[in-house]
């Protein structure tokens, strides 16, 4: 994931994600995998930037934030409608994963003396998880 800048400086990190639901075949006794539901996110400054360092495609995440409808013309001149996210917050889902947090402060804000917090050993670099949910740059 990367982050682009707008006209005006700001950075933000654009990204897809995807929502299998899975639901049990009791004829089959096993589950199965629905319709994928595929949205759009942005993550807007510092987080975007965070997140772009932090997240690759394939991991499993929790976005929290508000949906947005927005209308478009596509090249062919089509009026179009979509929904994305405007993610407020994204978070690696520990589900399937372990992180190790390294906290960052903003530019011309002074650090805390010491190393930043722990919690508990180091468990080493977050895996991707086995879902499916792909995480690729915003074509700007």
């Amino acid at each position: 994931m990367a982050t682009n800048n707008t006209a005006s400086g700001i950075p933000v990190a654009g990204f897809t994600i995807a929502s299998t639901p899975r639901v049990f075949d009791r004829d089959r006794s096993e589950f199965t995998d629905g319709q994928p539901l595929f949205l759009r996110c942005s993550l807007w400054r510092q987080a975007g930037e965070n997140a772009a360092q932090s997240l690759s495609k394939g991991m499993r995440v929790i976005v929290t934030g508000r949906l947005r409808q927005r209308t478009f013309d596509d090249r062919e001149g089509q009026r179009r409608t979509t929904v994305e996210i405007d993610a407020e917050d994204v978070a690696v889902s520990l589900t399937y994963a372990t992180a190790t947090i390294a906290r960052t402060y903003r530019t011309g804000v002074p650090s805390q003396s010491g190393p930043a917090p722990t919690a508990g050993p180091s468990p080493g670099p977050a895996q991707p998880s086995p879902g499916p949910i792909p995480a690729e740059p915003y074509p700007f």
